[in-house]
């Protein structure tokens, strides 16, 4: 038994050190929140002189509620509309058996493939004929046609729950949808987790489309309000860092909270989608 420990604290070890080189900077960026202009960049973790002042002007200067709730909005949106939709063509390529699916599935696949870049500026054409430039509209609702790897991830989920589970629903007189929504969804609740916190952060950190479409600061996201605050900040003669990390901060921890919420489900997710091909 002692034995058995002993081998075991060499991987503690090599774990703990691991964890320190991933919290750090998230520690510093913390501590840093808290220290006076001067006293960002000292690398101290324990501040020597503690101020709020970094927050109180961070809320003064710049609508963070405003942001935060736009953020959230969008995350909210984005993430339900592509974990649903890309679940339901999942269920439909692991369940019905019909000729080309296989052919249909690699060019789903072959989708992936595709740099963003190729796609982003027929996609705003589309968006500004659409007359939704300006909008929140654009961050999310692309989403509602699913995604390619979140298909191929829940796909490879509901291979593993046996037909007879569906076999037994549709001689209780359930219908299509009701199988997808009453068994197939339930019994995939880790691999749906993985996909709406993937999506969530996705969304919450997602800038290139708040560039893009967003023009006025009361349409801003938590990104995109931030990178202003870089600009107003840091291209003045003289960069206001304790300002810009605290925002950081402020834009940091709703995802955290989310993933610790998330997370025994995320895990279990993680670990059992790739079970079966």
């Amino acid at each position: 038994m002692n034995r058995r420990r002993m081998r075991g604290v060499p991987l503690g070890i090599a774990l703990v050190l691991v964890s320190v080189v991933f919290l750090y900077p998230f520690v510093w960026l913390v501590s840093a929140s808290f220290k006076p202009r001067g006293e960002v960049f000292d690398n101290a973790l324990i501040p020597k002189t503690f101020t709020l002042e970094n927050y109180v002007t961070v809320w003064q200067e710049a609508p963070m509620a405003l942001w935060l709730l736009n953020t959230v909005l969008v995350t909210v949106l984005a993430a339900t509309a592509v974990t649903l939709s890309s679940a339901l063509v999942a269920w439909g390529f692991s369940y019905y058996r019909f000729r080309g699916r296989g052919v249909l599935f690699a060019f789903v696949l072959g989708s992936m493939m595709l740099p963003g870049a190729v796609t982003m500026i027929p996609t705003f054409l589309i968006w500004n004929s659409l007359g939704a430039v300006g909008t929140l509209v654009p961050l999310w609702a692309g989403n509602l046609f699913g995604s390619a790897f979140y298909i191929f991830l829940l796909r490879q989920f509901f291979l593993g729950v046996p037909r007879d589970y569906f076999d037994a629903a549709r001689i209780d007189g359930a219908g299509h949808f009701g199988m997808f929504w009453r068994i197939a969804l339930p019994l995939c609740k880790p691999a749906l987790v993985v996909t709406f916190l993937f999506e969530a952060q996705a969304a919450w950190t997602d800038l290139m489309r708040g560039l893009i479409y967003l023009r006025d600061t009361s349409t801003f996201t938590i990104p995109r309000g931030l990178k202003s605050l870089v600009d107003a900040y840091g291209f003045g003669g003289e960069w206001h860092w304790e300002i810009i990390v605290t925002a950081s901060v402020i834009t940091t921890v709703p995802m955290i909270i989310l993933f610790f919420l998330g997370q025994k489900q995320f895990v279990s997710g993680i670990s059992t989608s790739g079970l079966k091909g």
